[in-house]
């Protein structure tokens, strides 16, 4: 049932901003634009579910006949909100002309879930894959890290709903460390410069700082496990973001270093062991016996 999954409320929030986005801040975001990064996206994420991707490669045809088997139909049917999530996360935040760089995005984001997977948990955040993919292999993706500008308003609303989102799936130490971390560099590079706490105020005050700390770095099922690995790995974060931003002059700093950082995740739950988070159980009388998890 809706609203039964926190995934939910990321659908609901990350819709809404977008309709925000396109009618308070001038956005010039075409339909037939967003049309092709939702349905790449879903599209992807039905066609390797439906295969079962699991590097095993297992046999196509049997899972694509016109009466799949009921684990395949459980899989689609949990996994279509997760790939709508990293949809709406793509249109917030990658810009693009041409159909096949935002095609590419997408299918790179979904694919990245079961192409890079270590003990069957994938380590790179979809919609940040999809991103840099977009960034590396074309001429026409761009991204804006000050669309949102700097109202206070953004702040209060996006630290209103993305607290809801946190408090569900108990990520919040995520966020708080990283942005705290960042705080901190920045105003030491504010005192050491002689800036005023107004250029710090404005720093903090980015939309799109509060959407990346709030709702994507903190994706539960591609994030370290443990609570202590965390706050390592968000601080971690922060001082490749600072290091990129102002050492090499990169705008999508952020982004860059959730990319580079994302495969020490596998390190860290390797020295820091901790209960894997699950979105859904559902009965293995689709598989078998016992439980089995879907991301």
């Amino acid at each position: 049932m809706i609203f039964q999954d926190a995934r939910d409320y990321q659908i609901l929030f990350l819709g809404s901003f977008l309709l925000l986005g396109i009618s308070t801040r001038d956005w010039t975001l075409r339909p037939d634009l967003i049309l092709v990064l939702i349905l790449s996206c879903l599209l992807t994420q039905i066609l390797l579910s439906g295969a079962g991707f699991d590097f095993k490669m297992v046999t196509l045809m049997p899972r694509l006949s016109l009466n799949p088997p009921l684990h395949w139909r459980y899989e689609v049917a949990l996994s279509w909100r997760s790939a709508l999530i990293t949809a709406l996360g793509l249109c917030l935040l990658l810009r693009a002309n041409e159909y096949s760089t935002l095609a590419l995005a997408g299918v790179g984001a979904i694919a990245s879930k079961f192409f890079f997977r270590f003990r069957g948990k994938h380590f790179f955040n979809p919609a940040n894959f999809g991103i840099i993919a977009a960034l590396l292999f074309t001429n026409d993706a761009w991204v804006s890290p000050g669309q949102w500008g700097t109202d206070w308003w953004y702040l209060l609303l996006f630290l209103g709903t993305g607290g809801m989102i946190l408090k569900r799936v108990g990520r919040w130490d995520t966020s708080a460390a990283f942005l705290l971390a960042y705080t901190i560099l920045e105003a030491m590079r504010n005192f050491y410069l002689g800036w005023s706490w107004d250029v710090l105020h404005h720093q903090l005050m980015s939309g799109s700082l509060l959407l990346f700390a709030l709702f994507m770095l903190t994706d539960p099922r591609s994030i370290p496990n443990s609570y202590f690995s965390r706050l390592i790995w968000a601080i971690a974060l922060a001082v490749l973001t600072f290091i990129l931003q102002h050492q090499f002059y990169l705008e999508t700093a952020m982004f860059w270093a959730l990319f580079i950082l994302s495969p020490c995740t596998i390190f860290l739950d390797k020295v820091w062991s901790a209960p894997r988070f699950s979105w859904q159980f559902i009965p293995r009388r689709a598989y078998g016996a016992g439980l089995e998890t879907i991301s």
